[in-house]
């Protein structure tokens, strides 16, 4: 029996965690300190003053980034509903829609918010997607399945 509350609790927090998780490493052994990479999810909504908040913005800015992770989890849960492909094919919908959610944010939420703007980065780009497959899309796909069926 399909049970929504707990496949869309395990779906955001995996993404959650996996996500940031991802990031923190991987843009650290590029020279980004955590705390200045939480402060700039934050931006989003502060805008540049992000980076004078110390702590209390960087929490903000991981509140916002497990806010984006569980709705995220909650329109995949949504439409899995709909498609039942989504649950069917799990692991090619867990592809296509780390994809889509990468986009989604570059393409809508980013230009939409406060946040700082990096010019375009064929490297960036191609490591942004890999990291929304594998830490976005599969972790939400496979853990609908598996509490949605």
């Amino acid at each position: 029996m399909a049970n929504p509350t707990k496949a869309i609790v395990s779906a955001g927090t995996i993404c959650g965690i996996m996500d940031i998780t991802a990031a923190v490493v991987v843009y650290g052994t590029m020279g980004a300190k955590p705390l200045r990479l939480l402060q700039g999810i934050a931006g989003g909504v502060l805008g540049p003053r992000t980076y004078q908040g110390g702590i209390a913005t960087a929490l903000l800015g991981l509140a916002l980034h497990f806010t984006i992770a569980f709705g995220a989890a909650t329109v995949f849960f949504i439409a899995s509903r709909a498609f039942r492909f989504l649950i069917d094919h799990a692991v090619l919908s867990g592809i296509l829609y780390g994809i889509s959610v990468y986009f989604f944010m570059q393409r809508v939420v980013i230009p939409l918010s406060h946040a700082n703007r990096n010019p375009f980065s064929l490297k960036f780009m191609i490591i942004g997607i890999v990291i929304h497959i594998f830490c976005v899309g599969l972790p939400i796909a496979l853990s609908i399945r598996k509490y949605a069926r």
